[in-house]
């Protein structure tokens, strides 16, 4: 067992939280005392802990309702109830509600520090067992797609409505928050889903080619093209094609999809035959269409003809309590990819993560998960694995001396001052600052702008 462990000793009896706080300091714990579930909830949002001890009984917030508020804000967090009335139905309620064990007054030492060692050994390990569970099933079905939040409940409930039509889908929402697996569940959940799903990515393709891309071309109908190729079209016939980034496509390129989804056929580039298509279309993008429109950027006709059903992806940081089941989740694939047994995360990463914005929304999430299974030497990743900026600031390494920063620099300059000195010691390679960072270039191209460095 890990000491100096930071255990949380709620009790509103000041007796018994000076005779825990003596006992436990004795067994090598750092104690912080609250005297209500209230205080509780504050400063589980202000710090991280490895362990709570909480009393039942308490005058404004008793501990079964600050057990509700505080799992819902951090479920990695062990909590053991105390209380000098033994009652089942308090014990069940505690249990229920995420309690790790359920301790009566007056409490038995022995019993308590077996207890509160297993807790801080197994809860975790017990908890991402139950999360990877209930995720298991084929890679698209809706119950694999990760999310407990109300925007993701809401959304996936949308999902599960649209996928049996026939309903064209725009998907909108910033990037990396994971567009391609709501595109993919829309396709496998549908009547379509023994039909192929093929997927372009316009911004990848330049507008020359996106043509030849997405309809096809006739041998020699220019240079290099020395056979007849199927599009993209032809080749999702039957089935659905999902066109991410539509918004970067040119307005005459817009103009030519509108008129193969208005007549349902189409003309390879350098053919003259019209050939019949039967594909669902799903479509994506990273900005607001409405504004491209007003710009003059996007087609006020495709526009609503791809917005039959908008189905909204919703930003990493407003959904902070699918943190916990995503970062498990990645843990898992990238321990196996790796060859690590990890059990877990400590409680202290769990706060780091939930307490960063995520810019780079889950694709952030992803690459600070496996950098932290990376270089992780023990058993739990902890928040010295992660990357320093989700760290709030703290550094490692010889990146830059700690005290070139003053300890009441504000942590918005902390941050600024580490990517600027990260970027000059990677002698302005943004794709190796930001691998030294630990966050994905175009996170790092955000934070540049943000600051009026040019990028």
């Amino acid at each position: 067992m890990n000491k100096n462990n930071s255990i949380l000793v709620v009790d509103d009896d000041p007796a018994h939280r000076t005779m825990l706080r003596t006992l436990l300091t004795g067994w090598g714990y750092s104690i912080i005392e609250a005297d209500d579930g209230s205080t509780a909830i504050e400063k589980v949002h202000e710090q991280a802990f490895d362990l709570i001890l909480m009393d039942v009984r308490m005058i404004k917030i008793s501990g079964l309702q600050a057990l509700k508020e505080i799992k819902a804000f951090n479920p990695a967090i062990p909590i053991i109830i105390m209380t000098a009335y033994s009652s089942v139905e308090t014990a069940v309620d505690a249990l229920k509600n995420g309690a790790y064990d359920y301790l009566t007054k007056p409490l038995d030492f022995d019993v308590l520090r077996l207890t509160m060692e297993r807790a801080m050994d197994h809860i975790h390990l017990q908890e991402e067992n139950r999360l990877l569970r209930e995720s298991l099933g084929s890679h698209f079905d809706l119950r694999n797609i990760i999310g407990q939040s109300s925007a993701m409940v809401k959304l996936l409930e949308t999902v599960a409505q649209v996928a049996p039509s026939e309903a064209t889908v725009l998907i909108t929402g910033e990037s990396g928050t994971g567009k391609e697996m709501i595109a993919g569940a829309t396709h496998f959940n549908s009547p379509r889903k023994k039909g192929p799903f093929v997927k372009i990515n316009c911004a990848a393709i330049t507008e020359t080619l996106l043509e030849s891309e997405l309809f096809g071309h006739e041998k020699g109908a220019f240079t290099g093209a020395h056979r007849k190729k199927e599009g993209r079209f032809l080749q999702a016939h039957g089935g659905s094609l999902f066109l991410d980034e539509i918004s970067e496509m040119s307005v005459a390129m817009q103009v030519k999809l509108l008129r193969v989804l208005q007549e349902r056929e189409l003309t390879r580039v350098g053919g003259e035959e019209v050939i019949k298509v039967d594909v669902r279309l799903i479509a994506a993008t990273n900005k607001e269409l409405m504004l491209e429109m007003e710009a003059g950027r996007f087609r006020e006709d495709l526009y609503y003809r791809l917005n039959v059903v908008t189905l909204n992806m919703p930003p990493l940081r407003e959904r902070k309590e699918d943190i916990p089941l995503l970062a498990q989740h990645f843990k898992e694939i990238f321990a196996e990819k790796n060859h690590k047994t990890i059990k877990g995360f400590t409680p202290h990463a769990i706060d780091q993560l939930l307490k960063y914005d995520w810019p780079g929304n889950v694709r952030e999430l992803m690459n600070a998960v496996e950098r932290g299974v990376v270089l992780s030497s023990s058993d739990y990743l902890d928040a010295k694995d992660l990357p320093m900026i989700i760290r709030h600031g703290e550094v490692e390494g010889d990146t830059y001396p700690k005290d070139d920063l003053p300890a009441d620099l504000p942590l918005d300059e902390v941050e600024k001052t580490s990517i600027l000195k990260t970027l000059e010691s990677a002698n302005g390679n943004k794709s190796e600052a930001a691998r030294r960072l630990g966050i994905t270039r175009r996170t790092l191209h955000k934070k540049l702008k943000k600051y009026g460095v040019m990028s």
